[in-house]
């Protein structure tokens, strides 16, 4: 494949062992300047350190864009998601696919303001993130051209990476070497931010082995959380969660002070096989504290805010949004429409939601709402003076209709 002449790159950078080799590949292969982002996304470590890796990799200061993102991500990613009550498979909470969109955004946008005609990431050739970070570069800026390393080079082994930082200088951290300075390959693959923290790889690649508890970073273990129930309270206005136990938060201090609560009680572990996007199955584990309990708090106020048939089919619509989100069309027009109609039912998504939060477990004790359509006085199994019981006996008839007529005409047939 011929290489197309790129003057500018703006690379995803980690300032980890794989973004900074890719770093200074795309300086010699490409002979381009390249222009570092890296996102501040929550995931729990020092960004800052990111700045230092790319200066002495010969990145020039201004072309170097640290940029803390965690309000955003949760106020304009986490919460429309939330709103959709969205899991792929019955299962993932979509941490990983959730930040994506937003990354590809600031990243074209970032190569408008330097002038680069091109971006990088640093997702393997295997996986669902190129496809992520690609369709959102493509729709955010379809002439850009895009740069994804590992579908070019022929360092595949952490052996050649390993000797190609060696050769050009590259800071090898000692979680990549062993006790004899030989290159180590870490037990896990871990991507986090904050909503989730997820692992894969080596060890987890047989779906029949047990997770070592080890592994775990983000929860305590369910059997060592405390043996006492904790009670807290999530106040809701649109469908979005805005206090805790009567105190207003930002969206960002809202989750992280969930993830707390779900840390403590051990809350939010699943271990799952997936499909994905490029057709194989892949096993990941993954610690979603905060978005466990926030997915049990929507669903209990809406549960008292929202019209029968509206719930029904947002439980409809649901699958196809995660599946939306999972495969990377955060910004496809199906998926805005998808947004649209969702966010069109929660104008009285709003109240208070009780939790008891146990041992693993989130239980919904109490739900509030000045916009509730329960009825107590319809609902009542005692004496009540607003519904007939006897009418009953119609609707259930006129529902019957076409069975009667068809146990009058065809009656072999039902039997």
């Amino acid at each position: 494949m011929v290489k197309k002449s790129i003057k500018k790159a703006v690379l995803a950078y980690s300032g980890g062992l794989d973004t900074s080799i890719i770093l200074k590949w795309l300086q010699d292969e490409y002979n381009c300047e390249v222009v570092t982002f890296t996102a501040d996304l929550g995931q729990g470590e020092e960004v800052e350190p990111a700045r230092e890796k790319a200066l002495k990799l010969g990145i020039k200061p201004e072309n170097i864009f640290i940029v803390d993102l965690r309000e955003e991500f949760v106020r304009d990613f986490v919460f429309p998601m939330f709103r959709a009550n969205a899991i792929y498979e019955g299962e993932y909470l979509l941490g990983t696919s959730i930040a994506r969109p937003l990354i590809a955004k600031k990243q074209i946008e970032i190569a408008a303001q330097v002038g680069a005609d091109a971006v990088s990431h640093g997702a393997t050739g295997k996986g669902n993130d190129q496809v992520r970070f690609e369709l959102g570069y493509l729709a955010l800026d379809p002439d850009i051209t895009v740069i994804a390393p590992w579908r070019e080079w022929d360092l595949n082994s952490r052996e050649k990476l390993i000797s190609y930082a060696r050769k050009h200088g590259i800071e090898i951290s000692q979680k990549h070497l062993d006790a004899d300075g030989n290159p180590a390959v870490s037990p896990y693959s871990m991507d986090a931010n904050l909503l989730h923290i997820s692992y894969e790889g080596l060890w987890l690649e047989n779906p029949d082995n047990e997770p070592e508890e080890s592994m775990w970073l983000w929860t305590t273990s369910p059997e060592n959380a405390p043996d006492k129930a904790e009670y807290i309270t999530i106040g809701y206005k649109n469908g979005d969660p805005v206090s805790i136990n009567g105190k207003e938060m930002s969206p960002a201090n809202l989750l992280k002070t969930l993830n707390d609560y779900g840390n403590k009680h051990g809350i939010g572990r699943i271990d799952i096989v997936e499909n994905r996007y490029v057709g194989m199955k892949a096993r990941g584990c993954y610690e979603t504290p905060g978005g466990t309990i926030m997915l049990k708090a929507h669903r209990a106020i809406e549960s008292i805010t929202l019209d029968r048939e509206e719930a029904h089919l947002k439980d409809e619509l649901m699958p196809r949004y995660a599946k939306l989100i999972y495969n990377g069309y955060w910004w496809s027009p199906e998926r805005r429409a998808l947004q649209a109609a969702i966010d069109a039912t929660q104008e009285n998504v709003n109240g208070e939601v009780r939790l008891k939060l146990y041992k693993g477990n989130v239980i919904v004790v109490g739900r509030s709402s000045e916009s509730s359509l329960y009825s107590e006085a319809h609902s009542t199994f005692e004496e009540d003076d607003v519904y007939n019981q006897a009418d009953a006996e119609g609707f259930i008839r006129l529902n019957a209709l076409r069975f009667i007529i068809e146990g009058k005409k065809q009656p072999k047939r039902i039997k």
